[in-house]
């Protein structure tokens, strides 16, 4: 007599594994995209900072070996930047192009300190690196009348200069302005908001009109007295935070969405 046949039955439960699956690598890729996404926010400050060194110990405008030191290798507990965070295949290619820019705007930094030299030590002109980029630093009792926002024409060799060091390179410009903490009421301005975004204008005016630097890299901010550099309880603090910071922008700055910081 045959046995009767076992009737297997049908699991209704094997698609828990496909499904535990997919939501394992769902989870694998959303922690890839998070990892990609975080900018390692010393990188652009220690590579300024040794640029900066380098140019001020007189040495070449080949990278340092701390600038080479940042744009490569892995994360570590003192905030080493890494260039693999940029995907397969794309670390070199990313490196070559931070490397490129630190270059230009190296070169574009010994430049215009070495061309405003006279400007720099009569104390009408700053120049440094930041983290965002260069910043050249005009400062208002040198290009303005107290209270407007019409640029001494005593200035323009000085602001050629400056356009010159910007046709150099291709980086976005944002022109800055920014004035003290006393308040200002007149017929043109009724507030220090409307002083400071008016003479930042005014700069980019010269700047495109002038000295044709593509109004397309140029853009302008008022910050008021919000910005300080200084103390304005000093007629020293408040003339040194009477300025139009123009800052030419590296690729750090251009992903960051911070608001501005004084230096």
């Amino acid at each position: 007599m045959p046995r009767p046949k076992h009737v297997e039955h049908e699991n209704h439960e094997r698609w828990l594994v496909s499904y535990a699956d997919f939501i394992t690598l769902l989870f694998a890729f959303f922690v890839v995209m998070f990892a990609s996404s975080q900018t390692d926010k010393s990188k652009a400050k220690q590579i300024s900072e040794a640029v900066e060194k380098a140019l001020k110990e007189g040495h070449s405008v080949s990278i340092p070996p701390a600038v080479a030191k940042v744009l490569g290798g892995t994360v570590d507990d003192k905030g080493q930047g890494n260039a693999q965070m940029h995907g397969p295949g794309g670390a070199q290619k990313a490196a070559k192009e931070q490397q490129q820019e630190v270059m230009e705007l190296s070169i574009s930094l010994k430049t215009l300190s070495g061309q405003l030299e006279e400007e720099i030590r009569d104390g009408k002109v700053e120049v440094s690196m930041t983290p965002r980029g260069i910043v050249v630093s005009l400062k208002q009792a040198a290009f303005f009348p107290s209270g407007t926002d019409a640029v001494e024409m005593s200035t323009m060799p000085t602001l050629e200069k400056v356009a010159v060091a910007l046709k150099a390179v291709s980086n976005p410009v944002r022109i800055e302005g920014h004035t003290d903490a006393m308040p200002i009421h007149t017929p043109r301005f009724r507030s220090n908001w409307e002083l400071s975004a008016a003479r930042a204008i005014a700069i980019l005016e010269v700047l495109s009109n002038r000295f044709e630097i593509a109004s397309q890299r140029l853009a302008i901010a008022g910050y008021g007295d919000t910005v300080a550099v200084a103390e304005n309880d000093t007629p020293e603090g408040r003339a040194r935070n009477r300025r139009v910071d123009l800052v030419i922008l590296n690729n750090y700055a251009l992903t960051k969405t911070e608001p501005v910081k004084a230096p």
